[in-house]
């Protein structure tokens, strides 16, 4: 990350047209699962990792499809920064529960849009256009 980029990778979990997203501890807006790319990591050996502290379950890389990337204004980040995020979908084993940051596991549909970040409401905006949420 430099000052005014943010690189992020994230996993696409859909179910009966709602995304899964969690919230982290003391915070208000919710986000697509995934995280910042640690340094040498590739898309999918951060995705693997953050999903597997943030909601304790293994990928199944095998199965990774890339969905799209994304950017706009970092949430909570001074006015310039810009969050890169790029999707994937990804088979999965065991259930996902909330850990270490993470407070609160939710299913939204389109109408919960406006209760994530900016960058995860033009992933809303893609799914919706796909028919998929």
């Amino acid at each position: 990350m430099t000052d005014s980029f943010v690189d992020k990778v994230a996993w696409i979990h859909l179910a009966d047209r709602r995304i899964l997203s969690t919230r982290s501890k003391g915070k208000a807006v919710y986000y697509i699962p995934g995280g910042k790319r640690e340094r040498g990591e590739s898309d999918l050996e951060c995705l693997a990792r953050e999903i597997r502290e943030e909601l304790s379950i293994e990928l199944v890389l095998e199965t990774a499809r890339f969905l799209g990337e994304f950017e706009a204004q970092a949430d909570g980040k001074a006015a310039g920064v810009v969050v890169r995020m790029r999707c994937y979908e990804c088979e999965f084993e065991g259930e996902p529960v909330p850990s270490a940051e993470i407070e609160e596991m939710v299913w939204l549909c389109y109408s919960g849009r406006a209760r994530s970040s900016p960058v995860d409401g033009l992933v809303f905006d893609f799914l919706r256009a796909g028919g998929r949420l």
